[in-house]
């Protein structure tokens, strides 16, 4: 029986600098994978949000198309001419050069991620004669 405990008492020495590395090791894996693990999470419910909405807008798009020609099929079966509705509002570019450009208006192409060498308006649309 006391040899037995002899035994126990002889373990061998292990340094602390391979233990400390080990253990810091397994520290910053765990770390690793619950960050990744958080990213994950993020990045599927990110997903599933634009999914979500990415519905919605299709939902709401088809409505409309549908409506456009169910109001159509009932104009011609009056006998009439249904004009659809056109947009009020033009999205106009034009290229110009960088050099030209004043800052406000760099600064608005940069928020709309629109290269620099492009000048764009907003003007009201009138429907013109064909």
């Amino acid at each position: 029986m006391e040899a037995i405990e002899e035994k126990k008492r002889m373990v061998l020495a292990v340094p602390q600098a391979p233990k400390k590395k080990l253990r810091c090791f397994a520290e910053l894996k765990v770390n690793h994978l619950r960050k990744r693990f958080a990213h994950q999470m993020l990045r599927k419910a990110r997903r599933k949000f634009i999914y979500e909405k990415a519905r919605h807008y299709h939902k709401e798009y088809r409505q409309i198309h549908r409506i456009e020609i169910r109001m159509a099929q009932m104009a011609r079966k009056a006998g009439n001419c249904y004009v659809p509705a056109e947009p009020k509002l033009a999205f106009v570019i034009r290229i110009r050069n960088f050099n030209g450009i004043s800052s406000n208006v760099h600064k608005v192409l940069q928020l709309l991620h629109l290269p620099p060498n492009l000048l764009w308006y907003l003007c009201s649309a009138q429907q013109g004669f064909n």
